[in-house]
């Protein structure tokens, strides 16, 4: 595939970041996707978190293969409006339990790859789901995405989302992400708190197990806008595991994005995405 055309179909590229692992940061980037089509937008899921891919399982494709066509990679579409398209280095493990274990030089040659070689076709947004921390694979993204935009001419639309909990530990952690964007350039567009309490599946209610607050705060005090608070939800968890398991599942006619909408939290969601809109490239 020609290098200067992988992404000019890309309208916004949009990475998920987070300073420390377990913060939730894939169930973030899936909500976000589902939310953006929802709202009638055609979004990419590029899952680079090598070690861990957890897309596959997230968006219940756990099982399906990615193709090679004359373009480049296709990626896996999650319903029939193809929407919805998805690709991780779990749809080239024979099994979900393989381990991947690489080397940097390798981690860097599959992300280059990923981003060069991939036929995503028209689309608003790409979500890029990284690993937490600043490793290989941050450095490796960055330097592609900086290179593709070179070669192409074209700047893409490129910002970052930042994913913490609420504790200080977290939030500590985060600060480190919030100084590697300023060093690679990736404008941070806002911060989510993600596990910012716990809804009561019996009762609806919402408590704070994890205190509630410290990711407004740290956006208030690098004056970064701030997204929302997202509590978990075990409903959430529910359905995608019934997403997954066909059989436990009595919505098995609705796609995933439809299923989504009855979510108790795909309102927050539609808060957060609508303040995400707002920045991106896209026809008024």
């Amino acid at each position: 595939m020609n290098e200067q055309n992988s992404l000019d179909t890309v309208k916004n590229v949009i990475l998920i970041l987070s300073g420390k692992g377990g913060v939730g940061k894939s169930s973030v980037t899936t909500q976000i996707a589902l939310s953006l089509v929802r709202s009638g937008y055609s979004v990419g899921v590029l899952d680079i978190d090598l070690t861990g891919p957890s897309a596959p399982r997230m968006f219940g494709l756990e099982g399906s293969k990615i193709h090679q066509s004359s373009a480049g990679w296709v990626p896996v579409y999650t319903d029939s409006t193809k929407k919805l398209s998805v690709l991780s280095i779990g749809f080239l493990l024979r099994d979900r339990g393989d381990s991947v274990v690489w080397r940097g030089p390798k981690k860097t040659a599959m992300i280059r790859q990923f981003v060069r070689d991939v036929v995503w076709g028209d689309l608003d947004f790409l979500l890029i789901d990284t690993p937490p921390g600043t490793s290989d694979e941050h450095i490796a993204i960055a330097e592609s995405l900086r290179d593709l935009s070179l070669a192409s001419g074209r700047q893409h639309p490129l910002g970052s989302v930042l994913v913490t909990t609420p504790q200080a530990v977290a939030t500590a952690d985060v600060r480190k992400e919030l100084n590697f964007c300023t060093k690679v350039n990736f404008p941070v567009l806002g911060v989510i708190e993600n596990m910012s309490g716990f809804v009561c599946p019996h009762c609806a209610e919402c408590s704070n197990i994890f205190s509630s607050g410290g990711g407004e705060k740290l956006a208030q005090q690098f004056n970064i806008p701030f997204f929302g608070a997202v509590p978990i939800d075990p409903e959430f968890v529910l359905m995608i595991e019934k997403n997954n398991n066909k059989s436990m599942d009595n919505q098995n006619d609705l796609s995933l994005v439809e299923k989504y909408a009855t979510s108790n939290l795909y309102s927050i969601f539609k808060h957060i995405t609508d303040k995400l809109i707002a920045q991106a490239d896209l026809p008024r």
